[in-house]
């Protein structure tokens, strides 16, 4: 027997729940007749995102075209996709801000951390010898040995390199977290940019977490272009469009309602 977790998940009913019922009231009578009912409890409206009858006041009134787009379905499911890459790109921005802060501030005090390490490290030497470690060997040392010995002109550029592509990471973070279509169009073309450079390291060294990166990656990348249709793809912003308003219960009432008048008024 397969066992499919979120085939049976309610989206709808988990965002309702989190962050209450999306209730509105349209100025358009015929339209209004369709959200709304007579309960025994008391006047109810329509939730435009679970369908629910909530007893109570609408959240907002107004043209059924001033009111607030509603996710709901697989809507909610792409924003939760997306806002979790958002999360992902967001922490990884701030470390490499972190990252080009230290080799910044690494360049101005290099000579007093140059005396700190030579002076610490004979003192591992005999340790890591009766481990049977060469310690100057290994690829940390090595990678400090090298820092202390490059040149100012070359930190600086791998200072501003690393400042920039955090940059890029939390614009990435914005445009997807508010769900922006040019923030999707941003995270397509860089993720993708970078994925021949992830290729290679991968192929120089087989590690959990490059291998791990790239796999996130390629997934941001497909997912993002299948969904959103971005370049065209699959219809591209018109298809998309289309989507989500088949997908509005508001748009779909004002739709039934201009076909089919209702015959009496609640």
């Amino acid at each position: 027997m397969d066992w499919h977790p979120l085939r049976s998940f309610d989206w709808n009913s988990r965002s309702c729940g989190l962050h209450g019922h999306a209730t509105y009231a349209p100025t358009e009578p015929a339209v209004a007749a369709r959200l709304q009912v007579a309960a025994p409890s008391g006047h109810a409206w329509r939730c435009l995102r679970c369908g629910a009858y909530v007893v109570g006041a609408p959240n907002g009134s107004g043209p059924a075209t001033a009111a607030p787009i509603v996710l709901r379905g697989k809507a909610l499911r792409d924003a939760f996709v997306l806002r979790s890459l958002a999360v992902e790109r967001g922490l990884r921005g701030l470390l490499l801000l972190t990252l080009a802060y230290g080799v910044w501030r690494f360049d101005g005090s290099r000579d007093a951390l140059k005396q700190v390490f030579n002076s610490y490290l004979p003192t591992f030497l005999p340790i890591a010898e009766k481990l049977g470690v060469d310690l100057r060997e290994t690829g940390p040392v090595r990678l400090i040995e090298q820092a202390f010995s490059a040149r100012h002109s070359t930190l600086l550029l791998v200072a501003g390199g690393v400042l920039v592509y955090g940059m890029l990471q939390l614009t990435e973070c914005v445009g997807l977290w508010l769900m922006k279509r040019w923030g999707e169009y941003v995270a397509a073309v860089a993720t993708t940019i970078f994925i021949p450079l992830e290729i290679y390291e991968l192929i120089e060294k087989v590690t959990w977490l490059r291998l791990g990166a790239l796999v996130v990656n390629l997934f941001a990348v497909a997912y993002i272009v299948w969904t959103k249709r971005l370049f065209g793809f699959r219809g591209g912003h018109g298809a998309f469009e289309a989507e989500r308003r088949n997908d509005s219960l508001l748009e779909l009432e004002q739709a039934s309602a201009v076909e089919s008048p209702p015959s009496r008024a609640i």
